[in-house]
């Protein structure tokens, strides 16, 4: 029970916290992105939305901890390596009102999605301890 939760954390940051983050006028709607800009942004959104309601419902109804934590390493991982290379593509964290987001010194996206993986990593073990002992 307890990987599954670990596992849900990390879902509900992808599939929900992100959304309501971007859902505004720093990010879908705000009037200085490109158009083309924005509609892959509202894609990205609702495409991590789908995965995450898929991821929840491998955890808690199919009992597949593996699928789930690999779909969450996918949409958080991919997060990560966009952070990695923002410099080489002009990329930054800094909204528009020149603010970032921080929690702990850490961009939060950053901390958030690391802390995704560590969880889904930690479920896996979990579940990996816990079937090695039946």
């Amino acid at each position: 029970m307890l990987g599954k939760l670990l596992v849900t954390v990390g879902i509900l940051f992808y599939a929900i916290v992100v959304p309501i983050f971007e859902l505004n006028d720093s990010h879908a709607f705000n009037p200085g992105w490109e158009p083309h800009a924005r509609l892959h942004e509202v894609w990205q959104l609702a495409t991590n939305c789908a995965i995450g309601a898929f991821s929840l419902w491998l955890v808690w109804f199919r009992g597949n901890l593996r699928l789930s934590s690999l779909m969450t390493f996918f949409v958080t991982g991919g997060f990560l390596l966009a952070y990695a290379l923002r410099g080489s593509y002009g990329g930054s964290m800094v909204l528009s009102d020149g603010s970032e987001k921080m929690i702990l010194g850490l961009n939060l996206g950053l901390f958030a999605y690391s802390l995704a993986i560590i969880l889904a990593l930690l479920a896996l073990y979990l579940d990996k301890t816990r079937t090695a002992a039946t």
